[in-house]
Parts: C-alpha cells; structure tokens; sequence
C-alpha cells in the first residue's frame, strides 16, 4: 500500500511539472507570436509611410525658362513650373514647412521662400505680372521683369500659380504653380553656369532642380 501510495505521488508530481512546462511553453509562444505582429506592424507602417512619401512628390510640369538682361548676358530671374506627379497627394508650399536651398557654385543660400512669396489669391498667366503681384504684396521691393526692369535688394524665390482649383498654398492634382528664382545684382548667374535649387517638404523627398544657362540671346530664354 505504501509503494502504491508513494507511485500516485510522483505521478501528480509529474503531472504539475507537465502542467508547469506547457504552461512556460505557452507564455513564451504568445510572446513570440506578439513580437511577429509588432514586427509586421512596423513593417507595414514603413512601407506605408515610404509609398506616401513618394506619392507626394511633384516635377517639373514644362518648360523651365529664364528672364534675360541679353546685353549684359546675365539671367535675371528664372522660373521652374511645377506639378504633383500623377496619382499624387497634394503638396503644401506655405514657406512654413517648404524650404528652398539654391547654389551656383559661387552663390548658396539656404532658403529663399518667405511667407509673402506664395502668391495664391489668383492666378498669373505670365511672369511680368506675376512679378508685379509679388512687389505690390511686399515679397520682393522691385521687379526685374519688364521695361524697365530693376534688381531686387536680395535674391529671393516667389510661388504663383497658373492653374488653381483654390487659393489656398497646396499644390494640388491638376493645378500648376511656378517657383521663380529673382536676383539680385551681385547674384545674377551668366551664361555657362550651373543653376542648382532642391525644394525641402515636410514630408517626401526633396526635389532637386539642375539647369545649364546657355548662351542668353533673347529676353526669355528656354533653358529646357
């Protein structure tokens, strides 16, 4: 009776050990199985967040040209039309949460916009007077468009639009806006130098611009 009673004993024993380890097993799978979904999360957050920011870029939308002082060879103003690529989200360029970096080599400035320069309460359908618009807010103190055409005090960059739904400072899927590089005297780029400007977002990557100024035989020039 006593070995009978003393095999019923280690059987229980074993039995909660049992218990004990499927019990430790158990834990350790949840927490294995929790950490997968936190992964995968994560994962899945990352390339969320990398297809938006990549929805939200914007490109050049034509053309990019230049206003010339032809006797003098030197670029007056230059303006880069731009878009938001196709199935994009829109793009804000209040001067609060958009940058615009601009180097030639010999001139580097870490930002150019400033809040007066994004024109948005209509739209333009030329430089000149867009360039008007902008003395007349304030942004620039004079315009190097026009006859007679006069340098600004500082280099400076100005935003108008010539497609709008709205007037508010998102660049929108069907509309078109204009980032115009003015410049001042000193800063007036020549011909055979290299334009470089990149526009920060607050979100997605930064979008760069690189032109070549070519030979300045008209007013306007194409620079492609």
């Amino acid at each position: 009776m006593k070995t009978n009673s003393r095999r019923g004993v280690m059987g229980i024993e074993a039995a909660l050990v049992l218990i004990a380890f499927v019990i430790v097993a158990a834990a350790l799978s949840f927490v294995v199985l929790n950490m997968g979904f936190s992964s995968t999360q994560k994962a899945k957050e990352t390339v969320t967040k990398g297809i938006e920011e990549a929805s939200q870029a914007i490109q050049i939308a034509g053309k990019v040209m230049s206003a010339a002082d032809v006797p003098k060879s030197q670029v007056n103003a230059t303006q880069f039309p731009i878009k938001v690529v196709a199935g994009g989200h829109g793009v804000n360029l209040n001067a609060t949460l958009a940058t615009l970096r601009f180097n030639t080599g010999t001139t580097q400035y870490d930002n150019l916009l400033k809040r007066s320069c994004v024109l948005t309460s209509t739209t333009y359908n030329n430089l000149a007077t867009a360039m008007s618009a902008a003395v007349t807010s304030g942004c620039i103190n004079s315009s190097p468009i026009g006859s007679p055409g006069t340098a600004p005090s500082a280099t400076q960059a100005v935003v108008y639009w010539t497609t709008q739904k709205n007037t508010n400072e998102i660049l929108e899927a069907g509309e078109q806006a204009n980032i115009v590089i003015v410049y001042t005297q000193s800063d007036r780029p020549v011909a055979s130098q290299q334009i470089h400007a990149e526009l920060i977002l607050d979100s997605g990557a930064p979008v760069k611009f690189s032109r070549l100024v070519p030979p300045l035989t008209e007013k306007y020039t194409d620079m492609g």
